[in-house]
Protein backbone atom coordinates (compact mmCIF):
# COMPACT_ATOMS: atom_id res chain seq x y z
CA UNK A 1 0.00 0.00 0.00
CA UNK A 2 1.34 3.41 -1.01
CA UNK A 3 1.33 5.90 1.86
CA UNK A 4 -0.76 9.02 1.47
CA UNK A 5 0.55 12.46 2.46
CA UNK A 6 -1.49 15.32 3.90
CA UNK A 7 -1.02 18.36 6.13
CA UNK A 8 -1.09 17.43 9.80
CA UNK A 9 -4.23 18.05 11.84
CA UNK A 10 -4.42 18.79 15.57
CA UNK A 11 -5.54 15.25 16.36
CA UNK A 12 -2.31 13.91 14.78
CA UNK A 13 -0.25 15.27 17.69
CA UNK A 14 -0.81 12.14 19.78
CA UNK A 15 0.52 9.77 17.09
CA UNK A 16 3.41 12.11 16.31
CA UNK A 17 4.28 12.33 20.00
CA UNK A 18 4.38 8.53 20.22
CA UNK A 19 6.71 8.40 17.21
CA UNK A 20 9.04 11.04 18.69
CA UNK A 21 9.09 9.38 22.09
CA UNK A 22 9.70 5.93 20.62
CA UNK A 23 12.72 7.27 18.72
CA UNK A 24 14.52 8.38 21.86
CA UNK A 25 13.69 5.13 23.64
CA UNK A 26 14.78 2.92 20.71
CA UNK A 27 18.30 4.31 20.30
CA UNK A 28 20.86 3.85 23.04
CA UNK A 29 22.89 6.84 21.82
CA UNK A 30 19.89 9.16 22.17
CA UNK A 31 19.40 10.70 25.62
CA UNK A 32 15.90 10.39 27.02
CA UNK A 33 15.16 14.08 27.27
CA UNK A 34 11.39 14.25 26.91
CA UNK A 35 8.36 12.45 28.26
CA UNK A 36 5.65 11.20 25.92
CA UNK A 37 3.47 14.17 27.00
CA UNK A 38 6.26 16.63 26.18
CA UNK A 39 6.74 15.00 22.77
CA UNK A 40 2.99 15.31 22.13
CA UNK A 41 3.03 19.01 23.10
CA UNK A 42 5.98 19.65 20.80
CA UNK A 43 4.15 17.89 17.96
CA UNK A 44 1.04 20.01 18.63
CA UNK A 45 3.16 23.17 18.48
CA UNK A 46 4.66 22.18 15.12
CA UNK A 47 1.17 21.42 13.79
CA UNK A 48 -0.20 24.80 14.97
CA UNK A 49 2.67 26.52 13.18
CA UNK A 50 1.73 24.74 9.94
CA UNK A 51 5.06 22.96 9.60
CA UNK A 52 3.97 19.33 9.39
CA UNK A 53 3.11 16.89 6.62
CA UNK A 54 2.15 13.38 7.74
CA UNK A 55 2.43 10.08 5.92
CA UNK A 56 -0.58 7.84 6.44
CA UNK A 57 -0.46 4.07 6.16
CA UNK A 58 -3.72 2.18 6.56
CA UNK A 59 -5.27 5.50 7.63
CA UNK A 60 -2.85 6.04 10.53
CA UNK A 61 0.06 8.44 10.96
CA UNK A 62 3.17 6.38 10.23
CA UNK A 63 5.64 9.24 9.83
CA UNK A 64 6.00 12.97 9.42
CA UNK A 65 8.23 15.79 8.28
CA UNK A 66 8.21 19.27 9.85
CA UNK A 67 9.64 22.24 7.95
CA UNK A 68 10.07 25.82 9.09
CA UNK A 69 10.83 27.46 5.77
CA UNK A 70 14.01 25.85 4.45
CA UNK A 71 14.81 24.10 7.74
CA UNK A 72 13.76 20.50 8.22
CA UNK A 73 13.02 20.46 11.95
CA UNK A 74 11.93 16.83 12.13
CA UNK A 75 11.67 13.72 9.98
CA UNK A 76 10.53 10.65 11.89
CA UNK A 77 8.84 7.33 11.17
CA UNK A 78 7.02 4.88 13.38
CA UNK A 79 9.25 1.81 13.99
CA UNK A 80 7.11 -0.45 11.77
CA UNK A 81 7.09 2.11 8.94
CA UNK A 82 10.85 2.06 8.35
CA UNK A 83 12.01 0.66 5.03
CA UNK A 84 8.71 1.25 3.23
CA UNK A 85 9.65 4.40 1.29
CA UNK A 86 7.82 6.85 3.53
CA UNK A 87 10.85 8.94 4.45
CA UNK A 88 11.72 9.23 0.75
CA UNK A 89 8.16 10.23 -0.08
CA UNK A 90 8.14 12.89 2.66
CA UNK A 91 11.54 14.20 1.58
CA UNK A 92 10.56 14.32 -2.10
CA UNK A 93 7.45 16.32 -1.18
CA UNK A 94 9.57 18.80 0.79
CA UNK A 95 12.05 19.16 -2.10
CA UNK A 96 9.21 19.81 -4.53
CA UNK A 97 8.16 22.86 -2.49
CA UNK A 98 11.49 24.70 -2.37
CA UNK A 99 14.89 25.02 -3.99
CA UNK A 100 16.91 24.71 -0.77
CA UNK A 101 16.63 22.69 2.46
CA UNK A 102 18.86 22.32 5.48
CA UNK A 103 18.87 20.28 8.68
CA UNK A 104 20.99 19.19 11.62
CA UNK A 105 21.58 15.52 12.29
CA UNK A 106 23.18 13.97 15.37
CA UNK A 107 26.52 12.53 14.32
CA UNK A 108 25.83 9.09 15.79
CA UNK A 109 22.61 8.72 13.79
CA UNK A 110 24.36 6.84 11.00
CA UNK A 111 21.13 5.59 9.43
CA UNK A 112 19.82 9.16 8.99
CA UNK A 113 23.17 10.40 7.75
CA UNK A 114 23.19 7.76 4.99
CA UNK A 115 19.60 8.66 4.08
CA UNK A 116 20.41 12.38 3.76
CA UNK A 117 23.53 11.70 1.70
CA UNK A 118 21.57 9.42 -0.67
CA UNK A 119 19.07 12.24 -1.12
CA UNK A 120 21.63 14.82 -2.18
CA UNK A 121 22.32 16.57 1.12
CA UNK A 122 25.93 17.64 1.69
CA UNK A 123 27.69 18.32 4.95
CA UNK A 124 28.37 22.02 5.52
CA UNK A 125 29.22 22.32 9.23
CA UNK A 126 29.70 20.49 12.51
CA UNK A 127 28.85 21.47 16.05
CA UNK A 128 26.65 20.50 18.98
CA UNK A 129 22.95 19.73 18.59
CA UNK A 130 20.90 22.37 20.43
CA UNK A 131 18.57 19.89 22.13
CA UNK A 132 20.85 16.98 22.97
CA UNK A 133 24.29 18.67 23.15
CA UNK A 134 25.54 15.68 21.10
CA UNK A 135 27.91 16.30 18.18
CA UNK A 136 25.84 17.15 15.10
CA UNK A 137 26.27 17.79 11.40
CA UNK A 138 24.51 20.44 9.33
CA UNK A 139 23.42 19.23 5.91
CA UNK A 140 22.19 21.31 2.96
CA UNK A 141 20.34 20.30 -0.20
CA UNK A 142 19.82 22.59 -3.17
CA UNK A 143 17.87 21.99 -6.33
CA UNK A 144 20.62 23.72 -8.27
CA UNK A 145 23.24 21.21 -7.13
CA UNK A 146 20.93 18.21 -7.59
Amino acid sequence: MTPRLRPARPRDARAMGRILHAFQVRHDWMPRLYSRAECRRYAATMIRRGWVTVALRFGRVAGFIARDGAEICALYLAPRAAGRGMARLLMDEAKARTDRLWLRCVETNHHARRFYSRHGFVETARGADEDTALPAITYVWSAEAA
